[in-house]
């Protein structure tokens, strides 16, 4: 497994494995890797020929306040998780790599980015549409694979590749979850035991809406209704948002008739975290 930091290295790497008509699948992560972000390169693993893991905690699209100097990290450790899951590169640049003096071009997209986490975490997405546009022209994927965990990324990722023309496909690999349910997430090393434990409370909710939809029930107020009486139940939780929106457009719904997200975000203390379920009608 080769480690490069420089973006230009890269890029010869890459040319090279077009060269040689090998097929480049790459899995942006920014570290502290959990069986969550294990099981997009397992997955990227074995649809190509030559795979590239991006190790890089982007500063573009924290906001102030938000968890950037606390974000965790364990480089050796990534590192090792890299190698036994078969990465043959592992991309890890320096922000002044990615952001050398002078730099002042952003990529911005439009309705997608406005709800959910778009609302409480103003520019995040141009900093997500940016870097993730870098990777792209850095790495040269020919498919790339990304978490349903963060399904709005996700739909700004594929928006953003369709949009742009990068002939990239885009995989989703499903969310992963801890055996209570609780979501995989590198934040999760931030919950105190109780807030731990009070986390188990979204998927909770989100499973209460999903069993009221298995039940007949397709109005969007009764659902998010049920899924709002579980998380409110616990004390810890305050919540940013529950939405129930198109799956593809992140349009609001009204009533469940195709495929509709049933999305959350909250913070336990300082920490924040999301999830989702995809309902489907």
């Amino acid at each position: 497994m080769q480690v490069l930091k420089a973006p230009a290295e890269v890029q010869a790497w890459a040319r090279q494995q077009a060269r040689e008509g090998k097929r480049i699948g790459l899995v942006p992560t920014m570290g502290y890797l959990h069986e969550g972000h294990l099981s997009l390169l397992r997955k990227a693993r074995s649809l190509c020929d030559s795979l590239v893991m991006t190790l890089f905690v982007n500063p573009s699209q924290f906001g102030p306040g938000e968890d950037l100097d606390r974000y965790p990290r364990d480089e050796d450790g990534d590192l090792s998780k890299a190698m036994a899951c078969g990465v043959d590169l592992v991309f890890m640049p320096a922000a002044a790599d990615m952001y050398p003096k002078g730099f002042q071009t952003k990529v911005s997209l439009g309705a997608l980015t406005e709800p959910m986490c778009g609302a409480s975490r103003p520019g995040h997405f141009d900093g997500v549409a940016t870097v993730v546009s870098k990777l792209f022209l850095i790495t040269r994927p020919d498919l790339a694979v990304f978490g349903q965990k963060d399904f709005q990324q996700l739909a700004v990722i594929r928006r953003l590749v369709s949009d742009l023309n990068f002939g990239i496909e885009i995989i989703a690999g499903p969310i992963v979850r801890e055996e209570d349910g609780v979501a995989m997430s590198s934040r999760n090393v931030y919950l105190s035991p109780d807030a731990r434990k009070q986390a188990r409370c979204l998927v909770r909710g989100l499973r209460a809406a999903e069993q009221r939809l298995a039940e007949g029930t397709r109005d969007a107020s009764t659902l998010l209704a049920a899924a709002r009486a579980v998380i409110g139940a616990a004390p810890l939780a305050k919540l940013d948002y529950l939405e129930l929106r198109d799956a593809e457009t992140l349009e609001s719904v009204r009533t469940v008739s195709k495929p509709a997200v049933l999305a959350v975000a909250a913070k336990f203390g300082h920490t924040r975290l999301i999830d989702n379920l995809v309902l489907q009608a």
